[in-house]
């Protein structure tokens, strides 16, 4: 029963063996995942993905670094796919300063408006940081976006900072980093989220857990996070794929 809540399985890395990998998954008992779509190829790609199988929703919204690509047009083009029955959340969104292409005033225009079309259309959003955990807080508050929440994917961020968007209605997703050697902080941080708001992800083809880490990541891997976090709570294997599946059962408002 996991549920793998950010998968990117409509990238070109996938094109040669998509079956191959949606087997290893079904294989890993991944029973549900999240495609996001963040440009316009993505959203496309994503969007015939989740009409095709039953068990993968879809997330549309547009990416940081693509920031300064996002048009009035694709702003509209991703409300009127908020409509579309398996599209479930509005995202990935967020800010990221680690590239340049999109200047951060751009940036943070673009995610704006996309968490306001969230609360337009009711739907949870999916945030992106990459070293801009001040910046993301601080407009999260501004915009009032604990009115639909969503999750803090892949979180990399301290202890304070999950608490304060656990207060803003989000939940803490954690992804491959979660398993490496090196990572003290997000163990640390993963044991103090409450069960109730914690989530696990791939973000494939990135972000591979150890021991397949530096290599191309798939939705199968999400065991490995499930099994960390588990060795980290000091519970069952079995409890935390029950838990975090019905966790993002209910952030996504499915059956």
């Amino acid at each position: 029963m996991l549920f793998d809540t950010h998968t990117h399985i409509n990238a070109e890395e996938f094109k040669e063996d998509f079956d191959d990998v949606l087997e290893r998954a079904d294989d890993a008992g991944v029973t549900n995942m999240i495609v996001v779509g963040f440009d316009e190829q993505t959203i496309q790609d994503a969007v015939k993905i989740i009409e095709t199988y039953d068990y993968i929703y879809g997330a549309v919204g547009w990416h940081p670094v693509d920031a300064i690509d996002m048009t009035d047009d694709h702003l509209r083009w991703i409300e009127e796919l908020s409509q579309h029955p398996k599209v479930v959340a509005i995202g990935e969104m967020g800010l990221d300063y680690h590239w340049d292409k999109s200047p951060a005033d751009v940036q943070k225009d673009v995610f704006r408006k996309q968490i306001r079309l969230a609360k337009k259309v009711n739907m949870p959003i999916i945030i992106h940081n990459r070293e801009a955990t001040d910046d993301i807080v601080q407009i999260l508050q501004e915009e009032n976006a604990e009115d639909v929440g969503g999750i803090m994917h892949c979180y990399s961020a301290d202890l304070e900072t999950a608490k304060t968007c656990l207060d803003m209605n989000f939940y803490i997703s954690f992804g491959g980093p979660v398993t490496f050697k090196n990572a003290k902080l997000p163990k640390e941080v993963a044991k103090e989220i409450p069960l109730n708001r914690l989530l696990v992800e791939t973000d494939c083809p990135f972000l591979s857990p150890h021991p397949y880490r530096g290599k191309r990541n798939e939705p199968a891997r999400v065991k490995l996070v499930a099994e960390q976090i588990a060795a980290l709570k000091g519970i069952s294997y079995e409890e935390i794929v029950q838990i975090t599946s019905d966790n993002a059962k209910q952030l996504f408002s499915l059956k």
